[in-house]
This record gives structure tokens, C-alpha cells and sequence, in this order.
């Protein structure tokens, strides 16, 4: 998980680099968020071989060590951690993929540093401030961004819960606000809250086929 950061930091030992991954991209409702987080060689040794053995993709951990894992990165004082977040309406305006490269590109500069390289889960992002390797299923192969997906995931889900007491009857706080049957079947009954992303099918075909319901 520290090969390609040990591999960059070898070739250029004082470099900055920051692990940058999002949560929230296949929900339909609330919204898309990007985590970057930060740190020194020396920090990222420390923590792998210590209180953060076993970090990888945040999909993937049980949801104890995962908030037990972003409290220990949001404290830290060696460690740099930010969001960047993109709103339903913004998804619905430029789309899902412009609204997660901006949520990314927001998170980094949220971390108010001179990053000097990143490393995204994925494919390549366009608009980022500085150089950077996308790379495919980056969170189960990098160290930082598997760090970063732990901070935008639970960020997400502490969000997507609040947000479940202000529209309770689609339980945002189980599903997150993805298509489970739960979600649909709310849909179809209650329609589509302010928090829907309009341009996703499942929303659409709903806000088609029910009259308007005023929030």
C-alpha cells in the first residue's frame, strides 16, 4: 500500500504529495464527496506500520475501524486531511463527472498546502492544481488514498445521516441515499426531496410519473 508513494518519495525526497478519492458518486440523492489527505514519508511509514495497518479501500472496512481510521487521520498533527464537496444541484448542472472532478479539486485546495503531486482513485481528472496518476482502484493500492477515501466516505455518510432528520421518509441513514428497493419505494410514494439528484434516471423517471409535490 506505501509502493508507489515510497517509489515517488525515493526519486524526490522532499515531495509533497496528497492522496485525493470520492464517496457518494452512484447515489441519487444528496452529495458527491472528495477526500484529500496529506502527509510526510516518515508519518505515512509510522502510521502503516502502526495504528493504520490494514487501511485500504473504505468500501471494503468494517464501519468501526473506518470511523476508528478518520479520527485518527483528522487529529493527527502530522497528518493533512480536507473535503471538497459538489451539491445535488451542481451534479445536476454539470453532470456527475464534472461535479466529482470539481468536489476533487475543491478537497485539495481545502488542504492548504503547495501539493506538489496526487495520486486520484480512478481514471484522469481534469482542473486539479497540480501534476498527478490517476490510477484504477487506487484505493486498494495506495496508502494515501485509501486514507483519503476513509475521510471522504465517513464524512458522507456522517452527512447523509444528519440528513435523514430532515426527510425521514426515505431513510437516508440506512442506504445513504443509494437505489436500494427501500429508496426506490420511497421514492415512487413520496417523490423526489430537494436533496434528489434530478438528472439520475431512477429520479427522473419518478419526478415523471408522480404530479409535482411541494417541499
Amino acid at each position: 500500500m506505501l509502493s508507489i508513494e515510497a517509489k515517488l518519495w525515493h526519486d524526490y525526497p522532499n515531495l509533497i504529495i496528497a492522496g485525493v478519492d470520492e464517496a457518494g458518486r452512484g447515489s441519487l440523492a444528496g452529495p458527491v464527496v472528495a477526500g484529500a489527505v496529506s502527509m510526510t514519508t516518515a508519518t505515512a511509514t509510522s502510521l502503516y506500520a502502526g495504528s493504520l495497518s490494514g487501511l485500504t479501500d473504505s468500501k471494503k472496512m468494517a464501519a468501526a475501524r473506518r470511523e476508528h481510521c478518520f479520527e485518527l487521520l483528522r487529529v493527527h498533527p502530522k497528518v493533512t486531511a480536507a473535503c471538497g464537496w459538489s451539491t445535488p444541484a451542481e451534479i445536476d448542472t454539470l453532470n456527475i463527472l464534472g461535479a466529482t472532478h470539481l468536489a476533487m479539486r475543491r478537497a485539495v485546495e481545502n488542504l492548504n498546502l503547495e501539493v506538489d503531486h496526487l495520486l486520484v482513485d480512478g481514471l484522469p481528472v481534469k482542473g486539479l492544481p497540480c501534476k498527478s496518476d490517476a490510477i484504477v482502484k487506487g484505493d486498494s493500492k495506495s496508502f494515501l488514498i485509501a486514507a483519503a477515501s476513509v475521510i471522504a466516505k465517513v464524512s458522507r455518510d456522517r452527512y447523509m445521516i444528519e440528513l435523514d432528520t430532515q426527510f425521514p421518509d426515505y431513510g437516508f441513514a440506512e442506504h445513504k441515499g443509494y437505489g436500494t428497493n427501500q429508496h426506490i419505494t420511497a421514492l415512487h410514494r413520496f417523490g423526489a426531496c430537494p436533496q434528489h439528484r434530478r438528472s439520475f434516471r431512477p429520479v427522473q423517471d419518478v419526478e415523471e410519473s408522480l404530479p409535482n409535490f411541494e417541499w
